[in-house]
């Protein structure tokens, strides 16, 4: 599933050959997804000047002077920037065609992404009211983390991976923050210290910097048919790692399941 930072690198990857630009044509060709595609979405768009790409947790935001469009790439789905000739495939559900010949082509093999359009303000929808802070920006730190975990008894990585708290936080990158920051993933989210907290923010804020880093080499992915949607291996510490030695202390990582999610830890790194 493409995480916050695949979502980042989808928008960085798309904006410059999208901003600023005008919709020639909207084309659906399967607008059953998580939710239905709005039937004039072609009429909707056509003419408008895409203003500016952003994202907002894992949705992908493309503002016009009248509205907005919220896309959400689910499970499977990705974005191509293509020529405009290009055939469609199978799962190839949506294209946004530009005035400049620029075709942004929606994939999506189990459908269970989302496009979607507002005329009000994005943050007041229903999908993004009730979101937590972006980890990356000023307003998430040790102190948020400690003020929403107070008598909390769920385990600390269940309570970061609550998109309420903050959001972006998927199941890889609450096991690598978690380890960077020594804290066992099981441990009631209310018993840990605001000295814990800040370092776990902190560690937060690393991990996912680093995940957009690395996937800023595959930015070209986006504008080259044969390539891959545009996400990235990434250098992992515990993820996927159980029964591998810890890069710390050489213990064997152990794996366990916390809310039915894969959880890999070091009992000697993390307390």
């Amino acid at each position: 599933m493409p995480e916050l930072p695949e979502v980042e690198t989808t928008a960085r990857g798309i904006a410059p050959h999208i901003e600023g630009q005008t919709v020639k044509q909207v084309i659906i060709r399967q607008p059953q997804l998580r939710w239905p595609v709005p039937e004039n979405l072609n009429g909707t768009l056509t003419n408008l000047n895409i203003r500016s790409v952003s994202r907002r947790a894992k949705y992908l935001l493309f503002t016009t002077d009248v509205g907005t469009i919220i896309l959400h790439l689910g499970m499977s789905g990705s974005l191509r920037i293509l020529p405009e000739e290009k055939t469609a495939d199978k799962h190839d559900h949506i294209d946004f065609i530009f005035n400049n010949g620029t075709l942004l082509r929606y994939n999506d093999p189990r459908r269970f992404g989302a496009v979607l359009w507002t005329t009000f303000p994005p943050a007041e929808h229903s999908l993004l009211k009730d979101l937590g802070p972006e980890p990356l920006l000023s307003d998430f730190d040790g102190n948020h983390l400690y003020q929403h975990s107070r008598k909390r008894t769920v385990p600390v990585k269940s309570f970061i991976m609550d998109s309420h708290i903050v959001v972006g936080v998927g199941n890889i990158y609450a096991n690598e923050a978690l380890f960077m920051a020594g804290i066992h993933p099981s441990r009631h989210a209310g018993k840990i210290s605001l000295a814990r907290y800040q370092r776990l923010a902190g560690c937060i804020k690393t991990v996912l910097q680093n995940a957009i880093q690395q996937g800023g080499t595959t930015l070209r992915n986006f504008v080259n048919e044969a390539g891959n949607p545009g996400y990235f291996k990434q250098q992992l510490r515990v993820y996927g790692r159980a029964g591998l030695p810890c890069i710390q202390c050489l213990q064997l990582l152990t794996e366990i399941r916390i809310a039915n999610r894969s959880t890999v830890f070091c009992i000697n790194c993390q307390h």
